[in-house]
């Protein structure tokens, strides 16, 4: 039998309570406590006894948990204490981090823990820090936004848990993370977000290699710990913009005395290059005093991209145009590769470019004496544009002399020596128009062709017209007509004829103006030729504005009909008349069974009327076939009847 106590008020309390309340004091594990209600049953005491005995074990036992639970919550306010002295500390981030994923791991008595940060330029999470992971595929591990637990935590801001995440599908899973949680072999995971305000940048997790349910205790633990993660990061970052705010401040002086003696030797510079411009040097001079104060090679273009200088030798090197643009947009020197280039303007006008080579790494100074540089070759290219200018208005001036016999052949024969034109030479002379051209930028665009070919150029009777050599005046007015469209951004069509004598540039001008108006009334615009490429068709048309309402009106009904059911009765008229008339030469041409050619012939008479084939309404048709062939609507294919 157990002995009892009497208390003051004669109430018996089983000895065995004072046993229970040793084991509270010794702090005994929970197994303990349900000794002595068992030696209690074993003594067989009464069951008033066993009964009060058990109710105090529950006591105990509640007693117990409260205890456990007050020295749980000790040490989680010790952690984050030691935590926030950390943080005053200052150490470095990854020291506070790794230290932090330590005390949750010990504090959740989880296998691992683990934190990640946002990438908001990759758009993903990535692992910062490990603790307790063995796995190098895990540690590396990268998660796009909403993907697995942690891309779920990062883009919800909300904390998530799973007892046992393989199984769990609220989850987005995917094959590299899947992967990388097996092999570390996690089934458990707690993960919570780590905010700024109202901003994700991370989640802090807590991981089992078996699976267990998180309870909202541990849940708000780790929250607790992400709070101060997050602010060590901020902290951190601000820590290194100080640092960085006052490394800048101590090279601010620096930067000033450095920026004073580049302004200083930009001056000078800018000084040396004005001075050569005044003193008549030209722009290969420019290249080389540029090369010289850069120490790097020196390419000067035109604003058509022909290569004016170069500081060193080697292959034609073309400036890049979208580099130019982009320099002409910004009005600064712009890096391409491992050169430099530079836009040559004159207020919004692009004269040209400026390339600097064998300088990858151009620092501000130099950058600003290369922009000068630049200033300076424009007003070089300025005056040379005045001195062509006034050549082009001279050599026009001869033009205009040569083609109305304004002035005596002698005189004009030495002017022309005097200016690189050899009169005794075969020349052609082209008429040019540009429908989408303005006036002044097709001179100009007809004077560098004059002078690249060592001709002519200006206006006579209201048309532009150039005198260059040629020997062959027909392959000469289609290149022409291509440069000319390439320079004015348009298509300009070239009429030409040759000249043997001066004598012949009259009448060759006058040819030259046939064939450029039926070129344009063929609607051959952009193109360049002579009348003897056009036949009879030069001859006859040379007066006429339009055509197309004759062909319209003569060939029509056909063209209608073709148009409408995707026929060929142009076609099959054309070589008709072509056979001689002839339905068996046709049918072999069109390669067409006889019948067919009768049907499609028929077909004609009834279009065109019963006297389509009478001699003066044959030849108006045959006429208006090679109009519509010459003007480029033609076809040479069979379609079908």
């Amino acid at each position: 039998m157990l002995a009892t106590v009497t208390d003051p008020g004669d109430n018996k309390t089983p000895a065995g309570a004072q046993e229970l309340l040793a084991l509270l004091a010794q702090g005994a594990p929970v197994e303990a406590f349900a000794a002595p209600a068992a030696a209690a049953r074993a003594a067989r005491a009464p069951a008033g006894e066993v009964a009060a005995l058990d109710e105090a074990t529950r006591t105990a036992l509640e007693i117990h948990r409260t205890l456990a639970h007050h020295r749980t919550r000790e040490a989680e306010l010790t952690a984050l204490f030691d935590t926030a002295g950390d943080l005053a500390a200052l150490r470095d981030l990854d020291s506070v981090l790794r230290a932090i994923t330590h005390r949750a791991k010990q504090l959740l008595h989880t296998d691992v823990t683990y934190l990640s940060l946002n990438d908001e330029r990759a758009g993903d999470t990535f692992m910062r820090v490990t603790d307790g992971s063995v796995s190098a595929a895990f540690q590396q591990l990268r998660l796009g936004m909403g993907e697995g637990l942690g891309g779920l935590v990062a883009q919800s801001a909300r904390p998530y848990a799973t007892g046992d995440y393989q199984r769990d599908p609220r989850f987005r899973h995917t094959g590299p993370i899947d992967a990388a949680v097996a092999e570390e072999e996690l089934r458990a995971i707690l993960g919570v977000p780590l905010r700024l305000g109202p901003k994700v940048i991370g989640v802090l997790f807590a991981a089992d290699r078996s699976p267990r349910e998180f309870a909202p205790r541990e849940v708000a633990l780790l929250s607790s710990l992400a709070d101060h993660a997050a602010i060590a990061i901020d902290g951190a970052r601000l820590l290194e913009e100080t640092r960085r705010a006052l490394a800048e401040l101590n090279a601010a002086s620096r930067t000033i005395q450095e920026n004073s003696e580049a302004l200083r030797r930009a001056e000078e510079a800018h000084d040396r290059l004005t001075g050569l411009v005044l003193r008549g040097g030209d722009v290969a001079e420019v290249a080389a005093a540029i090369g010289t104060l850069l120490g790097g090679g020196t390419l000067v273009h035109d604003a058509d991209g022909m290569e004016l200088a170069r500081s060193h030798p080697g292959a034609p090197l073309p400036p890049p145009d979208r580099a130019v643009n982009a320099s002409r947009g910004g009005g600064r020197a712009v890096p391409h590769g491992r050169t430099w280039v530079c836009a040559v303007l004159a207020g919004p006008e692009l004269l040209g470019s400026v390339t600097l080579t064998g300088r990858p790494g151009l620092d501000a100074p130099a950058r600003r004496l290369f922009e000068r540089a630049a200033t300076v070759t424009a007003l070089l290219l300025l005056l040379r544009r005045s001195v062509a200018e006034t050549e082009d208005r001279i050599r026009g001036e001869l033009l205009g002399d040569l083609l109305s016999r304004a002035a005596d052949p002698a005189g004009l024969a030495v002017r022309a020596r005097r200016l690189g034109v050899d009169l005794d030479r075969p020349h052609a002379l082209f008429v040019l128009h540009g429908d989408a051209v303005p006036r002044p930028r097709l001179l100009t665009a007809a004077a560098h062709q004059a002078r690249e070919r060592g001709g002519l150029a200006g206006v006579h009777h209201d048309h532009a017209v150039l005198l260059a050599p040629s020997g062959s005046p027909s392959a000469d007015a289609r290149g022409l007509a291509a440069a000319l469209g390439r320079a004015a951004g348009a298509p300009v069509t070239v009429g030409a004829a040759g000249a043997g004598a001066p004598n012949d540039l009259v009448a060759a001008h006058a040819e030259a103006l046939r064939c450029l108006s039926t070129l344009r009334a063929l609607g051959r615009t952009g193109e360049g030729g002579t009348s003897a490429e056009l036949g009879f068709l030069g001859v006859l048309l040379g007066d006429r504005p339009d055509l197309s309402a004759y062909v319209r009106a003569t060939l029509g009904p056909l063209m209608e009909y073709d148009a409408e059911r995707g026929s060929d009765l142009v076609h099959t008229l054309e070589v008709y008349f072509a056979t001689g008339m002839s339905r068996t030469r046709a049918k072999d041409a069109l390669h067409l069974h006889v019948n067919t050619v009768v049907q499609r012939l028929d077909r004609i008479g009834r279009l065109l009327g019963p006297t389509w084939q009478d001699p003066e309404r044959a030849l108006e048709l045959q006429l208006a076939l090679r109009l519509h062939r010459v003007s480029g609507a033609g076809t040479d294919t069979d379609t079908g009847g």
